[in-house]
């Protein structure tokens, strides 16, 4: 299943991420350890993004 990483906008395959961060109750994946840092610094930012 193709999942959007909110940081960048890569889609990616969830099996395939690289890293993953929980908020607000829901999971995001991410293509990347550095898109996974800046989400987890500024969450409300990219949180919308993901759909």
């Amino acid at each position: 299943m193709k999942v959007k990483d909110p940081v960048c906008g890569m889609m990616i395959e969830k099996e395939d991420a690289v890293a993953t961060a929980e908020h607000r109750g829901k999971t995001y994946y991410f293509c990347s350890e550095d898109c996974q840092v800046e989400f987890k610094g500024n969450p409300e930012d990219y949180a919308d993004k993901a759909s």
